[in-house]
């Protein structure tokens, strides 16, 4: 998933967008992962490791990914990783650049759960 951190992500000065949306998107990426692989929206139990590794700011373009890497009766472990592929060029108000390799600005991973009774593809 790709989208547009916007003004209204921004949480603190200098336009400075809050870690948690970062989760938030991981959180739209293991729905989607869990909706493939289960045919059912799940629940996310937890995460057991979150890493913010640079800043994100209103107007940076973000790519969320995530995979499946090890599935129980149950539970789905995932790993997710958020790059910033665009961002603004400073002192300008509508110039962005294209980044020549993405910047990784958090890395995670946790477990989700879909119930038995809610599984549709893989019972």
């Amino acid at each position: 998933m790709r989208l547009r951190m916007s003004s209204h992500d921004a949480h603190y000065g200098g336009n400075l967008v809050d870690g948690a949306r970062m989760l938030q998107l991981f959180g739209d990426v293991a729905t989607e992962l869990l909706i493939r692989h289960d045919g059912d929206e799940g629940l996310f139990r937890a995460y057991d490791k979150v890493e913010f590794l640079a800043p994100v700011f209103a107007g940076d373009y973000i790519e969320a990914v995530g995979e499946i890497v090890e599935v129980g009766n149950t539970s789905r472990k995932m790993v997710f990783e958020a790059r910033k592929v665009i961002a603004p060029v400073p002192g300008s108000d509508s110039a962005c650049d294209v980044l020549p390799e993405p910047i990784v600005v958090c890395r995670a991973s946790g477990t989700c759960v879909t119930p038995k009774d809610k599984q549709r593809y893989n019972k």
